[in-house]
């Protein structure tokens, strides 16, 4: 499964709009709330203990304590009949250092804790990272330029002003990898590490399909033509918030070159090297990204001859 993916929780989407039903659930003691601290979520345990650890999911009355009035509480769905919820502490001191959660845990930056906690929590965390993201980004109507107000349990804001109505979005990515023959094009951001090799990606634009923007996307950063384009998987990305969109796409040829403006360097690597850097090993120097980026499994699919 790929991470961010697969989440455990039955969102119970119908319920957002009973705010009886939302507050008794907010306030029954067997629901459990994840903290948030400047979008870190909070996991449970020493800072020195192994993976994977526990998501840090406490009772409500534990948390109430530390958020200030108005911190936006998300309603993220069910466990069974246990509902859950994140709770935005952005606004409090490390909230881990002292009160309730002392000595409970840590916060640790989304990227870093889904690497750290089962598929199913790491799920739970790029939904809650996502949506407080947005909250924080979206505290004014961009309209009318007025305060907006969370309701519907976090998915949905209000400004009473003009009252537009504002929804959680969700961007559209491309991530894909250009394929011919026993070989796949990958590419070196600027910013990536030395050796560091990824698939290349970008945002769908207005008016584009799937398809349409990966050749566009092949063709702007590497200058190469390809035909057939294939789907693989989807990756809920919150990083703010965006859907990778994993493709596979049949290049005409091997002629790439690179657009400085957007990439370091690209280069074909051959299905045998491929399996070899999925495998861990850094060959030639290179390597590829890890198991938390949909980029590393279509890589994998590829380098198993599953593409």
């Amino acid at each position: 499964m790929i991470p961010f993916a697969g989440s455990p929780l039955d969102r119970a989407s119908e319920k957002r709009t009973d705010p009886k039903w939302i507050e008794s659930k907010r306030r029954d003691p067997s629901s459990l709330i994840l903290p948030m601290w400047r979008l870190e979520p909070f996991l449970l345990g020493r800072e020195d203990s192994d993976p994977p650890v526990e998501l840090g999911l406490v009772q409500p009355e534990r948390a109430d304590s530390l958020a200030h009035g108005g911190a936006p509480c998300i309603f993220l769905g069910l466990d069974g009949d246990r509902a859950i919820f994140a709770l935005d502490l952005s606004e409090a001191d490390d909230p881990a250092k002292a009160g309730p959660l002392a000595g409970l845990g840590r916060f640790r930056d989304a990227r870093t804790a889904a690497q750290m906690v089962s598929l199913k929590d790491a799920a739970i965390i790029g939904q809650a990272k996502a949506m407080i993201d947005w909250h924080q980004r979206h505290g004014f109507c961009p309209r009318c330029g007025a305060p907006t107000k969370m309701v519907d349990a976090g998915y949905r804001r209000l400004c009473d002003s003009c009252k537009a109505e504002h929804f959680p979005r969700v961007d559209p990515v491309v991530i894909m990898l250009a394929t011919h023959g026993e070989a796949c094009l990958v590419g070196r951001g600027k910013q990536f590490p030395p050796g560091m090799f990824s698939a290349l990606a970008g945002f769908i634009e207005p008016g584009e399909t799937v398809e349409e923007a990966v050749r566009r996307e092949l063709m702007e950063e590497a200058s190469l033509k390809v035909g057939a384009v294939s789907y693989y998987a989807t990756q809920p990305w919150p990083f703010p918030s965006s859907l990778m969109i994993g493709c596979f796409a049949k290049a005409e040829s091997r002629e790439a070159k690179v657009d400085e403006n957007e990439l370091a360097e690209v280069r074909w690597i051959e299905r045998s090297l491929a399996r070899e850097l999925i495998a861990g090993k850094h060959v030639e120097g290179l390597r590829v990204p890890p198991p938390i980026a949909i980029a590393y499994h279509l890589i994998k699919a590829f380098a198993l001859g599953e593409e």
